[in-house]
């Protein structure tokens, strides 16, 4: 461009931290609609539900399910339902009791969109362009939601038990059919057997504050993972109250992003530091 650039606008930068550290990035990668209740569930009274690990941050989101029978198979829900009841008692996930009817079968009624935390890279700040003038609010943490279906891995379990089949081993994906087919492999010469030892892995507490000790030939990797994994299921759940976005409450809590301070900040960082903090540079 010839010429030296002109000023169009100048827009004064206001920042503030009212509400942290209880704002959060929340992304939905799978969902191709907005977060709110189908119509056929909110005609019966249900609403989203959430709960909180805190200790763990863990997030779980409970949205009901869209129950018309050209997209819901009733059947098929009282299978899931119920495998999702036992997979809540196995881990210790148990949701409070729902009243339901005498004789009547448990039914997969919401799906579950559980949270994993996701590493900022820098920081993360909200802004918002109101009257004229920018609004800054720094973003604590952020994670993604996706949907939770390990009750399918328990009714896998179920089905195999029921046809007689433990095995848990999986048959992989087919056959590429322009890869020739494999030649087998000779057939091995039974070797005698050998006696077999017995290795057992035990996990137990040692008292309050103590956590858990592992026996047995465990890496360190793994003694992590199990603690990891024992500490999230201990971890009781906190239940929130969910509120959409046209609500009273979120739009108090919006109003909360907006600096009402007017005081002018000075900057002590010249623009040497600023450079050098600069990966790359």
């Amino acid at each position: 461009m010839d010429g030296e650039d002109r000023l169009v606008s100048v827009i004064p930068v206001h920042f503030t931290n009212a509400l942290e550290p209880n704002l959060h990035l929340h992304q939905y990668p799978l969902l191709t609609r907005p977060l709110e209740v189908p119509p056929s569930a909110a005609a019966s009274g249900k609403r989203i539900r959430a709960r909180v690990k805190p200790k763990v941050k863990r997030l779980e989101v409970h949205v009901p399910v869209d129950t018309r029978p050209e997209v819901w198979n009733a059947e098929r829900s009282k299978e899931l339902g119920a495998a999702r009841v036992e997979d809540d008692k196995e881990k210790n996930q148990e949701l409070p009791k729902v009243k339901q009817r005498e004789g009547e079968e448990p039914r997969l009624t919401e799906v579950r969109m559980r949270s994993e935390q996701v590493p900022q890279m820098g920081v993360y700040v909200l802004g918002v362009l109101r009257e004229g003038r920018l609004h800054l609010h720094p973003i604590s943490e952020t994670h993604q939601f996706r949907p939770t279906l390990t009750y399918m891995d328990m009714h896998t379990r179920k089905t195999r038990r029921t046809r007689g089949d433990d095995s848990d081993e999986d048959d992989g994906p087919p056959p590429d059919p322009d890869e020739p087919a494999p030649t087998p492999a000779p057939k091995k010469e039974k070797k005698p057997a050998v006696d077999a030892k017995e290795v057992q892995v035990a996990v137990r507490k040692t008292g309050e504050g103590s956590g858990l000790q592992f026996q047995g030939g465990l890496t360190q990797v793994r003694r992590d993972m199990l603690t990891m994994i024992h500490a999230e299921e201990d971890e009781r759940w906190d239940d929130y109250e969910y509120c959409g976005g046209e609500t009273a409450e979120a739009n108090e809590a919006f109003e909360h992003v907006f600096s009402t301070s007017f005081r002018e900040l000075e900057c002590k960082t010249d623009i040497t530091s600023l450079l050098k903090d600069v990966p790359g540079l």
